[in-house]
């Protein structure tokens, strides 16, 4: 039968409808606390499918958001719905998709799409079908509204749409969408056209069985009248280039030519979904040799593509000159989350060459939103490393007269074109850089503050160069105009000049020491200017100018000019203010440079009146709200993180003289507590002090490595270390493993009662398969998480050999392999070590992987006198141990390299 609803309850819902759409804060209040007394109910749902599908009467926003409400409620609350007020609102989804308003029939969708993500695929078996006959009906409405909800279901359930688990209903789905493709309507040929691209990128089969009919259909639309249509051709296209490029390459010419058209579309969502064609072109083997012949026409349609629209000109009020007395807004500044710390090898964690950093992006921040001007740089960017020199003949004519061009809009695109080939053309644009750089210096004063922001990009591209040549021909103007730009009075401005400045101090490094002292006056005068935002990225190329020119920057004059206005900007610090995270991590790349062999008054100061104290405050509250969480609000995790790597930072920079700061604090309580936070990235940067004290004032974290019967209440690290040998939250496990591994170089023999707290883990760790990465980057090799472990479990075996040794042949091939790939290091060093001792101890347990052993051997450049007696004690003694013959018979497994290096090294 039929539900009903009582008109006295209706008229209630209707009135919280309306009451839910006034802007009063304390109507809102009310509203809410109302819809939570009502959930309790039911057939409240009812009653809000029956406003959303019967009451034609109300207006649509109304009906609409009484569907919204219900869509939230199925998220939360789905499972607990009695089936009898399921059911009625499956039915009344299914009756109503062709409702007469397309708002009611976009939300009835949204509707359908939300009940099917919480299981109900698999639970409502005649829904597919049944959407899938009304796309037959002659009523335009109920067709449109089957495949809007059709659509949403192909984006939010497409893996199990083909599988086994629905009867594979993408068999019967893709054949009946690609009918639809040539249907009279515009709508529905998108929406058709939307459903199948959602399968091209998981090559379902049903889609593959059907591929040429798919792309002849395709070719068919493309000149489509409907931009939509035309949008969604371009989006298949450039998938299908990536997943089935074997079907497009019969007909490549005439689709790079139509993509040179839709790249040129009136209509710009069309341009951009095109524009990603080159993009991803550029990454298949053939770009070269099929697109060669067409960059005369390519080449010009980017370059347009690159200027400012008037609606970019807009949002970036590129009107305004200068601003740098407004304050920022808080859209101006952008949310920034501080991020855990990682513990990465010594020499490991190097960038790439030729890499670029996150912020090299391009250009307009503000501009968050991807568009047409960025993709066609990004294109321009990617093909002049594709094509390098072979670029240049068709963009060094546009180029000269986009540089020289009177309109600005024009001017600045040029620039923004000699930035995007820097990478890809540098060979090719040696010889008229001499030229080009001072032009570009020059557009640093140019009237028009966005040409002046993308001049500062640009020539940040070509910072290598410029630094490559003698310092008064370039380097000099560069850095003076880019000092003058950092106290530009448009903010933007700033911010590229700042994020330039700090590029070429990377680039310089000590060739700015004999500027040192006109470079602190700006940076320290900018302190001054500069609003919340650009505040964040001058304490970056503070702490890149600290890191990049060393020890140069300890002298008094130095230090009185930058450590008097940093001290004070800490201290303007607020405790909420999240945006200011990059602060903490600036003074401890400062700390290393300046604590040198005695600690700087100023350092001595940061430390210990503003970083200690700012550090614990969060630290403090975390036991405190866990003990009484009725008197005190729960500590910010975030300002957590930055608290304990902060102190890290400090331990680091000051090495031995952190050793008065620890003394006089409670930190060894506060990191006990943290270590045993319940957030993963908490317990990561824990870990992480924990080492860096454990290396710096080992002193003070012994007494806290165990219980005795002496100090039965002291925190105990070595269990909850022990505890989080968990790969499955790889960060927390790399960062435990680190700090266990540097507590046994201090422990020595004392660390005998806890190996078989953590030995087992370790080993577990190193053998397991598909080991996950880590940041572990080698100039663009990633190192397998496994090397941390096994440096730990060498540093077990160095310091207590008899404990370890027995487990030798269970990890001894793991650990061979993980270890080989890492650089000579001191870390590298002790766990080498230790494997010998073990295989002293336990010889047998090497036997059967000995040629793993060889080949990490060999791995080292140059070990340490003693170290390589060790090698050579264990390789000979093994060949002496099997004879001659069984020794000649063993090494024929070797590859020819290995022999090389083991006979020239070790004569065996």
């Amino acid at each position: 039968m039929d539900w009903q609803p009582d008109e006295q309850g209706l008229q209630q819902v209707l009135q919280l409808l309306k009451d839910s759409q006034s802007p009063n804060t304390a109507t809102q209040r009310i509203v809410q606390d109302k819809l939570k007394q009502l959930n309790q109910f039911p057939d409240f749902n009812n009653y809000l499918i029956f406003v959303l599908t019967r009451l034609k009467s109300e207006d649509e926003p109304t009906r609409s958001l009484s569907g919204l409400i219900l869509k939230n409620n199925v998220k939360a609350h789905y499972q607990s719905f009695p089936p009898p007020v399921a059911d009625f609102i499956k039915q009344e989804c299914l009756n109503n998709i062709g409702d007469a308003s397309s708002l009611i029939r976009a939300t009835i969708g949204i509707l359908i799409t939300t009940i099917a993500s919480k299981g109900e695929l698999q639970m409502w078996p005649e829904l597919l079908p049944q959407l899938c006959n009304l796309l037959n009906s002659e009523d335009y409405n109920t067709c449109e509204g089957a495949f809007g909800a059709l659509q949403k279901i192909c984006e939010d359930s497409s893996e199990l749409l083909d599988s086994d688990a629905l009867n594979r209903p993408l068999n019967i789905m893709i054949p009946k969408f690609l009918q639809f493709f040539k249907h009279c309507s515009p709508k529905i040929r998108s929406h058709a056209i939307a459903c199948v691209n959602q399968f091209i990128m998981d090559r379902a089969q049903a889609l593959m069985d059907n591929i040429d009919t798919f792309i002849e259909h395709l070719f068919a639309l493309a000149v489509d009248d409907d931009p939509e249509v035309r949008k969604n051709v371009c989006r298949a296209l450039v998938m299908l280039l990536e997943v089935r490029i074997d079907r497009l390459i019969p007909h490549m010419h005439s689709i790079i030519q139509y993509m040179l058209q839709r790249t040129q579309d009136h209509d710009e969502n069309v341009a951009l979904e095109a524009c990603e064609f080159w993009l991803t072109l550029a990454e298949q083997p053939i770009c070269k040799e099929v697109l060669a012949s067409h960059l005369v026409q390519l080449i010009p349609i980017l370059v347009n593509g690159m200027k400012y629209s008037e609606i970019d000109i807009i949002l970036l009020k590129g009107d305004v000159e200068e601003d740098e007395a407004v304050p920022d807004s808080e859209q101006d500044i952008k949310p920034r989350f501080h991020k855990s710390r990682t513990v990465t090898l010594p020499h490991e964690a190097e960038r790439p060459d030729g890499s670029e950093d996150a912020e090299d992006d391009d250009d307009d921040d503000a501009l968050s939103d991807w568009n047409l001007r960025k993709c066609s740089a990004a294109a321009l960017d990617v093909l002049a490393n594709v094509f390098r020199e072979e670029l240049l003949p068709h963009l060094l004519p546009l180029l000269k007269g986009l540089l020289f061009h009177p309109e600005w809009v024009v001017k600045e695109s040029g620039i923004l074109v000699l930035g995007a080939i820097a990478e890809g053309c540098m060979q090719g644009m040696v010889p008229y850089l001499p030229e080009l750089i001072p032009h570009l210096i020059q557009c640093l004063s140019d009237k028009k503050a966005l040409v002046r922001s993308i001049a500062c990009w640009t020539l940040s591209r070509y910072a290598h160069w410029v630094v490559s040549q003698p310092p008064d021909m370039h380097l000099k103007p560069l850095m003076t105009e880019l000092l003058k730009r950092i106290l530009d009075g448009n903010k933007r401005v700033q911010e590229a000049a700042c994020s330039a400045f700090a590029t070429l101090e990377e680039e310089a490094c000590t060739e700015l020491v004999p500027y040192l002292s006109y470079i602190l006056d700006t940076l320290v005068f900018a302190f001054g200017k500069y609003q919340h935002k650009n505040l964040l990225i001058l304490y970056d190329a503070i702490g890149t100018l600290a890191d990049s020119v060393g020890h140069h920057l300890n002298q008094p004059e130095y230090i009185q000019k930058l450590m008097p206005p940093l001290i004070q900007k800490w201290n303007e610090l607020k405790d909420e203010d999240k945006d200011l995270f990059p602060l903490p991590s600036c003074p401890p790349r400062l700390m290393s440079v300046i604590s040198g062999h005695r600690p700087h008054p100023h350092a001595h100061h940061l430390c210990f009146c503003i970083g200690l104290p700012w550090a614990c405050s969060p630290l403090t509250l975390a036991p405190m709200y866990t003990q009484h969480p009725e008197q005190y609000e729960a500590p910010d995790k975030d300002f957590m993180i930055v608290a304990l790597d902060l102190l890290s930072g400090l331990a680091e920079g000051l090495g031995g003289h952190v050793e008065q700061l620890v003394a006089r604090s409670n930190i060894m309580t506060l990191l006990f507590q943290c270590m045993q936070d319940s957030m993963p990235e908490v317990r990561q940067s824990s870990f992480a002090l924990l080492g860096d004290l454990t290396k710096a004032c080992f002193i003070h974290v012994k007494p806290c490595i165990g219980t005795t019967l002496l100090t039965p209440a002291v925190p105990r690290f070595m269990p909850i270390l022990g505890t989080n040998l968990n790969p499955e939250f790889i960060s927390v496990c790399n960062n435990a493993t680190w700090a266990i591994g540097e507590i046994c170089m201090q422990m020595g023999a004392e660390m005998q009662p806890y190996v078989q707290m953590v030995l087992n883990n370790l080993v577990e760790i190193i053998n397991r398969p598909n080991t996950p990465k880590t940041l572990l980057e080698n100039t663009g090799r990633l190192t397998s998480s496994s090397a941390i472990p096994a440096i730990t479990i060498g540093r077990l075996g160095y310091v207590c050999p008899q404990e370890v040794a027995p487990m030798l042949q269970q990890f001894i091939r793991p650990w061979c392999t993980s270890l080989r790939n890492i650089r000579d290091n001191e870390e590298k060093d002790s766990a080498f070590r230790g494997i010998c001792m073990m295989i002293g101890v336990n010889p047998g347990g090497v036997v059967q992987d000995f040629i793993f052993f060889c080949d990490a051997v060999a791995s080292w450049v140059s070990p340490k006198d003693d170290l390589r007696d060790m090698f050579y004690k264990i390789l000979h003694g093994f060949k002496d141990q099997v004879g001659e013959d069984n020794w000649q018979q063993f090494s024929e497994q070797f590859p020819p390299l290995l022999k090389e290096r083991l006979a020239a090294f070790y004569g065996v």
